[in-house]
């Protein structure tokens, strides 16, 4: 068995391959940069929101080849003997530089830097992109539902549609992007999201009748429970639901069919019925579009599960990490449709008076170069989070970045805020340093 809390096996052949033969021609230890970053957003969107850096940082230090890899890596060949005495002793030493969670991103944006030897930096590739490539689609795709939900409650309950695993990376990249909570108690106890959640159709058809299988749910939960009342009839299913539990009934939940119609009939219903305060919550293969279309509707919360865990159609971010800096000197691919810059980076976002983001000026940081001059309304962006291969003290919290991406929202022109198709929100601008 593996040690489950190590990263170490969460990588690559081909980067073991190009370890084995740095370590031989003598290249493994030139000081490297490498960068990930993303040269598009998927298409339709206007920003991409930055998931998963805490993740990342966990699974760097965790990164650790025991016994049971390095014998497993012996059996199948992978890498000679100088390689696995190599990573035996490996611990990442370096400087890793990056966007905080919760911050806005655009193409060529250096969400991540990794200063260190060549064969300590490139081993991080897939843990790296895996971890960030998924929780920054999935916050992505969340933040876009926040957005089109104006303020009303969003719950995410997609655990059933990914691996689960994913599903509690899912919950906490939903929960950045301001989702209320959360469905998953594993996420619940892991990351300390509010959890939440009602019964399924199978619980009502397990009774003899809905009327008693609302009666054992009231009585074990309370009034201030969600009736799931589409599971026969909804009308009956909502006046059975405030007979059994009141007018003080917290919630009712529709889960199926035309759910705006069905919205607006139950709350006239429960309002005749002097359910005033009893609130709606639909769900059902909902995303963002669907949310947006329902905004005129009496809905006061909403499930969402598999077009989020899925990204909503983009279920990656597209970041690619890439080496871009070899002891001092720039290096970059020239690849059609695959180029890269070379060179370390960093960000300075240009802001209005008012608050509003102009552009995002990436710039160089190899030596010879120096940082733009900020103007007073401007701020620099990556921000220092590993330092010898140890992580920084006192960076944000997740508290702190769900309120990180609010404000980083409120900068975006509203055009940005389109669910339409259109340009990225804010401008990269590359300054010519030729």
């Amino acid at each position: 068995m593996t040690d489950p809390g190590s990263t170490a096996l969460f990588t690559d052949h081909y980067e073991l391959t190009m370890l084995a033969s740095a370590l031989r021609d003598g290249t493994a230890e030139r000081e490297c940069v490498f960068e990930a970053f993303t040269r598009r957003l998927p298409d339709g969107r206007r920003y991409g929101v930055v998931g998963g850096m805490e993740r990342v940082l966990e699974a760097v230090e965790n990164f650790r080849f025991g016994e049971a890899e390095l014998r497993s890596l012996s059996r199948e060949q992978v890498g000679d003997e100088e390689t696995l005495a190599w990573l035996r002793d490996y611990r990442f030493r370096g400087d890793i530089d990056g966007y905080p969670e919760g911050e806005l991103f655009f193409p060529g944006s250096p969400l991540l830097t990794v200063r260190g030897t060549f064969a300590e930096a490139v081993v991080l590739e897939t843990v790296i992109l895996s971890i960030l490539n998924h929780d920054s689609a999935i916050a992505g795709a969340a933040s876009r539902m926040v957005s089109a939900a104006n303020g009303r409650r969003i719950i995410e309950m997609g655990s059933r549609r990914t691996h689960e695993e994913s599903a509690v990376a899912a919950a906490r990249a939903a929960y950045l992007a301001g989702f209320t909570g959360t469905s998953n108690l594993q996420a619940g106890l892991r990351y300390g999201i509010p959890t939440t959640g009602t019964s399924a159709h199978s619980f009502t058809l397990l009774h003899d009748t809905e009327r008693s299988a609302f009666e054992a749910q009231t009585e074990a939960l309370g009034t201030g429970t969600t009736l799931l009342v589409d599971t026969y009839d909804i009308t009956t299913g909502i006046e059975t639901a405030i007979d059994v539990a009141g007018t003080g009934l917290g919630a009712v939940r529709i889960d199926s069919g035309d759910v705006g119609v069905l919205a607006r009939q139950a709350r006239e219903q429960l309002d005749s019925l002097g359910a005033t305060g009893t609130r709606i919550v639909v769900s059902g293969d909902l995303d963002e579009y669907a949310i947006a279309a329902l905004r005129a509707e009496p809905v006061d919360g909403y499930g969402v599960g598999t077009s989020l865990v899925t990204g909503s159609g983009a279920p990656t971010a597209g970041m690619v990490y890439k080496l871009v800096e070899v002891e001092g000197r720039p290096v970059a691919k020239r690849s059609s449709h695959k180029e890269s810059r070379g060179g370390g980076k960093g960000a300075l976002r240009r802001h209005k008076s008012t608050g509003t983001a102009l552009e995002e000026l990436v710039y160089p940081t190899s030596p010879g170069h120096a940082p733009p001059q900020p103007g007073p309304h401007d701020r620099f962006v990556p921000i220092p989070l590993m330092r010898g291969g140890q992580r920084v003290e006192d960076l944000p919290g997740l508290e702190d970045n769900r309120q990180r991406l609010r404000h980083a929202l409120v900068s975006v022109p509203w055009e940005g805020l389109k669910l339409s198709a259109g340009e990225p929100a804010i401008p990269t601008v590359f300054p010519d340093v030729s």
